[in-house]
């Protein structure tokens, strides 16, 4: 198995792309809870045009742009199988629309399992791609967050604002 690793400017601050066997296996903050220890990440590289970081960083760019809003960047995301449902689950919620936990936990099939849903979403390795920022509390109120709540309303706000809606919109 081959792992390396690459630091990618984002407004959001400095993103740790993390490649396993060449697709993107992790998308990390700075200072990112849950954040794996740094030896974890493989051989760092400067090499932006080698796979997956060229696309990664592309389409990062083009989503800050406001000009990307799903991400097709294969991943290779390691977890439980009920993460792996979750994380599936985060990538249908559309661009500049947000989700409750406990309409996650609906839409996976599982509806008394919104606690287990927020842990799984915190688990999340592969942040702004598996839009894990666009799950609230049931109250409409920002919870946790991985990076921290001031990146998930930049990133909400951002989103919104490039959709062109007031409010983001639940579903």
């Amino acid at each position: 198995m081959e792992i390396t690793h690459a630091v990618l400017d984002s407004p959001v601050g400095p993103l740790t792309a993390v490649a396993t066997d060449g697709m993107l296996s992790g998308l990390y903050m700075k200072d990112q809870r849950h954040r794996p220890a740094q030896e974890t990440f493989g051989v760092p590289t400067d090499d932006l045009d080698a796979e997956p970081f060229a696309t990664v960083a592309a389409q990062l760019d083009a989503y800050f742009a406001g000009e990307l809003t799903d991400f097709d960047v294969p991943l290779n995301l390691r977890g439980t199988p009920f993460q792996r449902r979750v994380w599936a689950a985060l990538q249908e919620i559309p661009y500049g629309e947000t989700v409750t936990y406990g309409q996650l936990a609906v839409e996976i099939g599982q509806p008394t399992a919104s606690r287990a849903v927020g842990l799984a979403n915190g688990r999340n390795p592969c942040g702004v791609i598996v839009p894990c920022h666009r799950v609230i509390g049931s109250t409409g109120s920002l919870t946790g967050y991985g990076g921290g709540l001031e990146c998930k309303r930049y990133l909400l706000d951002f989103e919104r604002k490039n959709r062109g809606t007031a409010e983001p919109a639940l579903f």
